[in-house]
C-alpha cells in the first residue's frame, strides 16, 4: 500500500470532505472510490480504442451497448447509505 500527500485548493478540500461525510466514509475510502472509478474509466477508454483500432465496428458497438446497459443498471439501483 502506498501513502501519497495532495495539494488540493481549500475549497476542493472542504468540498471533498463533506462529501465524504454525506456518504459515512472516511476521506481515504472516498480518494479509494473515486481513484478506483477513474481507474475504470480510464480502462474501459483504452480497451474500446484498441478494439475500435482493429477496424471492427460491431465489436466496438458491443462494447457501448454494455457501458449503456451497465450505466442504466446503476442508475436504477437504490443508493446504499
Amino acid at each position: 500500500m502506498s501513502t501519497l500527500t495532495i495539494r488540493l485548493p481549500d475549497d476542493t478540500a472542504q468540498r471533498l470532505k463533506a462529501l465524504a461525510q454525506s456518504r459515512g466514509l472516511s476521506m481515504n475510502k472516498l480518494v479509494e472510490q473515486l481513484s478506483a472509478h477513474a481507474l475504470s474509466a480510464w480502462d474501459t477508454e483504452n480497451h474500446f480504442r484498441a478494439i475500435a483500432a482493429t477496424g471492427d465496428v460491431q465489436k466496438a458497438l458491443a462494447v457501448l451497448d454494455r457501458l449503456d446497459a451497465a450505466d442504466a443498471q446503476a442508475s436504477a439501483r437504490p443508493s446504499v447509505r
